[in-house]
This record gives C-alpha cells, sequence and structure tokens, in this order.
C-alpha cells in the first residue's frame, strides 16, 4: 500500500513550482472552533494554500479540520490521510466535517504516522497532547537518523523553546537534532521558514525535498 501513495499524491494533486509542495500539519485532535490554536492553523494553512502548498492533515477534528478549513479558504488542496479504528475508543478517527480532497486510508495508528510523514515534505507541529507529542519525537528522531536528506520541522509557538530548552537542559542531545527544526509563531514566519528550507536544500542539505521516482522520501 505505501509504494503506492506518491504517485496518488503526483496525479491527484495539482503540481507547485516550490521545491517544497506538501506540508504536513500535526496537532491537537481537541481544539475547538474560535479557540486560540484553532485560529492559529486556519490562518496558517490558508497562507500556505494562498503560497501554492498542498496541506496534508489526519482527517480528524481539532486542529486537523482547522487545516483542512483554512487551506480550502486559502483556495489550496487537502490530503487527509485516515484511519478508520476499531479498537482504540479514545482515537479521534475520521471526522465527517473535515472535507479533503484526496483520502489516503490507513489500517493502523502507527502506518497512519508513517503516511502522514511519508506524504508531507515539511511538518508544521502546534500544541497538542500525546499523540502529538508521539508525532512530534518520530519527526525529530527521523531527521536526526536521515540528516542530510531529511524532513525539516517547523515549531509553531513560542512555548516550544522552553520545551526545547528542557530537553537540552536534562536530556543527551547530538549536534545535528538542533539544527533540523525552526520554531515560529506566526503565518508569515512558516512561509519564511520553508523558504529558508529551500535554499537550504539548493545547498544540498534537504536532499529529500527532490522528488524519487514514486513520490517522496519517508
Amino acid at each position: 500500500m505505501l509504494k503506492n501513495f506518491g504517485k496518488k499524491l503526483i496525479h491527484k494533486v495539482k503540481k507547485s513550482s516550490h521545491l517544497i509542495q506538501t506540508v504536513a500539519i500535526f496537532g491537537y485532535a481537541n481544539a475547538k472552533e474560535g479557540e486560540a490554536l484553532y485560529k492559529d492553523v486556519f490562518e496558517v494553512t490558508k497562507k500556505l494554500a494562498e503560497q501554492g502548498y498542498t496541506v496534508v492533515d489526519g482527517g480528524g477534528p481539532g486542529v486537523m479540520r482547522a487545516a483542512t478549513l483554512g487551506a480550502k479558504k486559502g483556495g489550496g488542496k487537502v490530503i487527509g490521510v485516515t484511519l478508520y479504528p476499531k479498537d482504540m475508543k479514545n482515537f479521534e478517527g475520521r471526522d465527517a466535517k473535515n472535507l479533503f480532497d484526496v483520502e489516503i486510508k490507513t489500517d493502523t495508528y502507527v502506518e497512519r504516522t508513517l503516511t502522514l510523514m511519508k506524504q508531507g515534505q515539511v511538518y508544521v507541529i502546534f500544541k497538542g497532547g500525546t499523540g502529538t507529542i508521539s508525532e512530534f519525537g518520530m519527526a525529530w528522531g527521523l531527521a536526526r537518523l536521515y540528516f542530510g536528506h531529511h524532513k525539516p520541522l517547523i515549531l509553531y509557538g513560542d512555548f516550544w523553546y522552553k520545551i526545547i530548552g528542557t530537553f537540552k537542559d536534562h536530556m543527551l542531545l547530538r549536534p545535528e537534532e538542533l539544527k533540523v527544526f525552526k520554531i515560529v509563531n506566526s503565518p508569515n514566519e512558516v512561509i519564511s521558514a520553508i523558504k529558508e528550507f529551500e535554499k537550504e536544500y539548493l545547498k544540498g542539505e534537504h536532499k529529500h525535498i527532490k522528488p524519487t521516482k514514486n513520490g517522496f522520501r519517508l
């Protein structure tokens, strides 16, 4: 199943002139319309769509629905990576109000997470709960393992400075682990961070951005 995802993306989503074309969004599934977090996600994905980027989200409620609504408001396209849970009472699952353009169905939570990371070339990570923490950890770990042809992270919100500072104070971080992310606090800063990553690619620092035969590298 995974080997066909890149082809689905290329065939069904409008091509972009950007080196980076797809941006995956992670965050709190229980964010409510009207809350600051929900509004932030909406504005970020609206800006992304206006700039020609395709948004990828998990097809659920909260941050995911806000991501889709913002991207659609900006005239963009959205890929929803979904999971219809059978035995996870605490997983939100598919949100019928999240009206994305392309659906990629997965069978397990792990497959869903990996597929979100496969489809996105850059990850924007907002405030969230344990699910978001696990996604952040996997994305950060993969970026370190594949450093040099990794997928970079954009951490949205000033609170990330304290989180990363705590990791630096109490964990054993390698130098490259602090080079794979940028912390931002506005939609314009998200766009600027992506453009910086594109410049780094041109210098040979982010080889993953170049398309492969079957899509994009994990």
